[in-house]
């Protein structure tokens, strides 16, 4: 149960922090424009070597940027969660905390693959016809990467949960 935990835990730490990053930088599309190249995040824009913040209100990127905190808040609180999972002091029977936390991450999955759903919609069927020479980026592939590292976590926590009710179920009462 503990290795599952553990192997859990690497992941969630993993992906919690790509999803930051993701989420936090500029570099989730890269153009040309004009014959210079350019990319945008969620917050701004650059042209050349100057930003500039994105200050219009577009659904679409509201939405994916929401997304996105929301995924990385349930990240965060399923670290909490299996790392109070080590503890194994319960304190509610019905409630179990590894089952606990792989819910928050694949809560954490969910909102990450709506997020991106979302951005690449838009992206490829919009502005990719606004942008003749266009690709995503590597912020915008963490993304894709933390979703896989928060889904991974939450199979690991599952894992310890069935291990730890097996082992609840299989003893003498």
């Amino acid at each position: 149960m503990y290795s599952f935990m553990g192997g859990g835990l690497f992941c969630a730490w993993v992906g919690t922090i790509l999803l930051v990053v993701s989420t936090a930088t500029d570099h989730w599309m890269q153009y040309r424009l004009s014959g210079s190249f350019a990319h945008q995040g969620l917050w701004r824009y650059c042209l050349g070597n100057k930003c500039y913040l994105q200050t219009e209100s577009i659904a679409y990127w509201n939405a994916t940027r929401a997304f996105m905190i929301l995924a990385s808040l349930c990240a965060t609180s399923g670290i909490i969660m299996g790392i109070l999972a080590f503890a194994q002091q319960p304190t509610f029977t019905r409630l179990s905390r590894p089952f606990s936390a792989g819910i928050m991450f694949f809560a954490s999955t969910f909102f990450v693959l709506l997020a991106l759903a979302i951005y690449t919609g838009v992206t490829v069927s919009f502005l990719g016809r606004r942008f003749g020479d266009w690709r995503f980026s590597w912020s915008y592939i963490l993304g894709w990467v933390a979703l896989l590292m928060t889904f991974f976590a939450g199979i690991f926590y599952m894992c310890a949960y069935r291990m730890h009710e097996c082992r609840r179920l299989s003893t003498p009462r």
